[in-house]
């Protein structure tokens, strides 16, 4: 019996009125208000606006004999479960059309300004640590060798990783590729800095950059920024596995000439000033 209230209670009446129906169905017969409180274990105080309630759900009805005495019978069993089962289908029915209309919409998507070399890499590592598929990092050695470990492990657990590393590499993680063109001392000057990119299961992304001892950097949710940031890394290993496909003596004339591609790489300084625009803001 134990075991029936608990599951009545699971679909939506309160402990009082499923001891009391219980009781009504184990009689077998009309029962008054006294009686079902002295079998049930309902109070003799709420006993009557239990069985009041029951009677106004439909799971019991309310029977006068000659003297006014009131006395109850319960709404058998097999009918009150279809009863159930009727109202809980048109509630299902009824939300799958209003629920998703009072749906709050997305919020902003997350982002964090961050100011310093700690604050930067540790909030590298937390998307290193968090990464369960892929993983997207575009690294100097000197973060590297900070990185290192937690992105080994990543590799070890079963995550994709592919690194664009600048210059040679001291431990070889997943896909690495050593970029060399144009030559990495060329590259942080140009930036007047250099750049760290780690993007975590296509859904998460911090950017940073360090110069001069000190950093400066973004973490971010934003779908759009973690796309291009994905894209942006995948574009610097496309141009190395060209630069080994075509020889780098050809790659590194058409990298340094071209001039559409002298023209690409004419702005000097210009994203160092947006992180540091982006580390100096308190939003």
């Amino acid at each position: 019996m134990r075991d029936v209230v608990e599951q009545l209670q699971r679909l939506g009446m309160s402990g009082y009125e499923a001891k009391a129906y219980v009781t009504l169905v184990v009689a077998g017969q009309p029962l008054n208000g006294y009686e079902v409180a002295k079998r049930s274990g309902v109070p003799r105080s709420t006993v009557y606006e239990t069985l009041g309630k029951l009677v106004a759900k439909g799971a019991a009805y309310e029977l006068r004999g000659s003297e006014e005495a009131v006395v109850y019978l319960p709404l058998p069993p097999r009918s009150l479960l279809e009863r159930m089962r009727r109202e809980f289908d048109d509630s299902i029915e009824s939300l799958q059309t209003s629920l998703p209309t009072i749906v709050a919409p997305p919020g902003a998507p997350i982002i964090h300004n961050l100011k310093g070399t700690e604050a930067v890499l540790a909030r590298a590592e937390d998307v290193v640590a968090a990464a369960r598929a892929d993983l997207f990092l575009s690294i100097w050695p000197q973060e590297m060798k900070q990185l290192s470990p937690l992105v080994g492990r990543a590799a070890e657990r079963g995550v994709e990783v592919s690194v664009v590393h600048f210059g040679p590499a001291e431990t070889r993680i997943g896909y690495l590729y050593e970029r060399h063109f144009p030559v990495p001392n060329a590259i942080a000057d140009n930036l007047d800095c250099s750049l760290l990119v780690v993007v975590g299961d296509g859904s998460e992304v911090l950017i940073g950059g360090f110069a001069n001892g000190s950093a400066w950097g973004v973490y971010t949710e934003d779908p759009a920024v973690v796309t291009m940031s994905v894209e942006y890394i995948k574009h610097d290993i496309a141009l190395q596995v060209i630069a080994d496909r075509i020889g780098h003596g050809t790659f590194a004339d058409l990298w340094g000439n071209d001039p559409e591609l002298v023209r690409l790489r004419a702005s000097h300084g210009h994203p160092a000033d947006l992180l540091r625009a982006v580390g100096m803001s308190d939003h």
